[in-house]
């Protein structure tokens, strides 16, 4: 994996004094689900604390490796309730996001073993078995939030041809992998560039991911967009936590921090 914006608008504060007003910073909380309670809180508050408010995206898990199921952890849903009210994103985060499929094709298979931990439950689905667990996802994490999706981000960043079909049949609004975000409906594009991420599985994918999040607080602000994502296993590690809070820090020194959805309002002003 590769782990590498005019006026205030909503979900923004007015530019500070040294932020570049179209350089923006959108950041993201991955794998939301009762069975991760404590680290989602934990990270929520931490990002919070560092961006001045609740301006950040979470992706919901439906029924996280068919052992969590959302609908049946009333309180998990009551929070996730009380973070949207907030102004919280919320997206649709696969169904299980676990991996099943039998991958045939030699990309794929690559793909599936080296991207991921078992966990690109979409990239092997066909287009019907897609849109179904997509379907009964998003109509989950509304019924839990209260107010629809801001759109399906796929477990891993890795989407196979039924779910890009299927993507389409549901009318999501917005979708995202690792080096875009792009509107379903019509295919346009309106952020591009890689994600920082870290990495907690391996001491050797924990050091990359650190060396990576340096060199992006480094780099120019040559990117109008910056995406930043964190995951409930980044809290078992005190240097990636370390590294996150420096590196949101940073960005958010230098960057309007934004929403999904700004990406947007941004295109069709322009």
């Amino acid at each position: 994996m590769v782990n590498f914006e005019h006026g205030t608008v909503l979900g923004e504060r007015a530019p500070r004094a040294g932020i570049a007003p179209d350089k923006r910073l959108i950041v993201s909380i991955h794998d939301v689900s009762p069975a991760f309670a404590i680290p989602i809180a934990m990270l929520a508050e931490r990002i919070e604390a560092i961006l001045g408010g609740p301006r950040f995206a979470m992706l919901v898990v439906p029924d996280h490796w068919g052992a969590a199921r959302l609908d049946r952890d009333p309180a998990f849903g009551r929070r996730l309730r009380e973070w949207a009210e907030a102004g919280v994103e919320m997206f649709l985060h696969g169904w299980f996001h676990r991996d099943a499929s039998d991958h045939r094709g030699a990309a794929s298979a690559l793909k599936a073993k080296y991207m991921t931990a078992g966990e690109g439950e979409f990239l092997g689905l066909d287009a019907a078995e897609a849109e179904h667990r997509m379907r009964a996802g998003r109509d989950m994490v509304e019924q839990a939030i209260g107010r629809e999706v801001a759109g399906f981000i796929a477990p891993a960043w890795l989407y196979g041809p039924g779910a890009h079909a299927a993507l389409k049949a549901c009318d999501f609004a917005l979708a995202e992998d690792h080096f875009r975000v792009w509107q379903p409906r019509t295919g346009a594009i309106v952020a591009r560039g890689p994600v920082v991420t870290w990495a907690s599985r391996t001491p050797a994918r924990t050091a990359s991911s650190l060396a990576v999040a340096a060199v992006a607080r480094a780099m120019p602000d040559w990117m109008p967009t910056m995406r930043v994502a964190v995951h409930p296993g980044d809290v078992t590690k005190d240097s990636l936590l370390t590294s996150i809070d420096r590196t949101l820090r940073t960005l958010a020194e230098r960057r309007t921090v934004s929403r999904y959805a700004d990406l947007v309002t941004e295109q069709v002003a322009a």
